[in-house]
């Protein structure tokens, strides 16, 4: 799905987004007098800290302007890898972007990810991970970590890696394992109107917090992370 299809299936009233660079903001209806705010990265555009700073001003500038929801639309490469952005922070930058939505969906205006194409590592942790719900059309190609990287990381060749992700999602990227994970919560028809799709969302929000560890647990694409926060929670009470 191109970005001009998302948009005109997902805005059939028309919006105000512009595109600078593979950088989205603006807005759009979402009815007579609701305004969604909308940003993001297409064009599998890398984010570097000029991309980062820019949609975390963005974001802040606009949270007092409505109270609709925030939407993060999403087709990016990995962080951009140059000297110029890791000597400059890059990781502060990413880090203050994913701070900046969490902080917006504590305030009353909850942050849905929309993941149409390709994401990966530091740029899909910062826009599409850090979202309140994530949802992924199909064609989309999300990864924490792409298999090759994840070799050098651990040691273990690519081949073991592939055994692996057979049996458990958490080693293998792609939209169908991150949704086992719990990481994508939900998965949109792109034959379908995407308009409704959202309402149809918006309309039954889940509340603010994290459950993707459950989601894994519930789809047993990630059977210990809903365990484990439990026990630290209840320890950490109990001191």
């Amino acid at each position: 799905m191109t970005l001009a299809d998302l948009l005109a299936s997902l805005f059939p009233n028309g919006h105000e987004i512009t595109n600078d660079g593979g950088v989205l903001v603006g807005s759009a209806p979402l009815g007579h007098t609701a305004k969604a705010l909308v940003i993001g990265i297409s064009g599998t555009t890398p984010v570097g800290i000029d991309e980062a700073i820019r949609l975390s001003a963005y974001l802040l500038a606009s949270l007092n302007s409505g109270d609709g929801p925030i939407l993060v639309i999403v087709d990016s490469d990995s962080q951009r890898m140059s000297k110029r952005d890791e000597l400059l922070g890059l990781n502060e930058f990413l880090s203050h972007l994913a701070k900046c939505l969490i902080y917006a969906d504590m305030h009353g205006r909850p942050t849905i990810g929309i993941l149409y194409g390709h994401s990966a590592a530091g740029a899909f942790l910062a826009t599409a991970l850090a979202t309140r719900v994530l949802v992924g059309l199909p064609g989309a190609a999300p990864a924490v970590m792409d298999l090759a990287s994840m070799s050098k990381v651990t040691k273990l060749s690519v081949e073991v890696l592939e055994e692996k992700a057979k049996s458990t999602p958490v080693f293998a990227p792609g939209l169908d394992n991150l949704a086992r994970t719990g990481a994508v919560q939900l998965l949109w028809d792109d034959r379908a109107s995407l308009w409704d799709q959202l309402q149809t969302l918006l309309s039954d929000l889940p509340e603010p917090g994290d459950r993707r560890d459950q989601l894994g647990r519930e789809r047993q694409g990630r059977i210990k992370a809903a365990e484990i926060s439990e026990r630290v929670h209840a320890l950490a009470l109990a001191r």
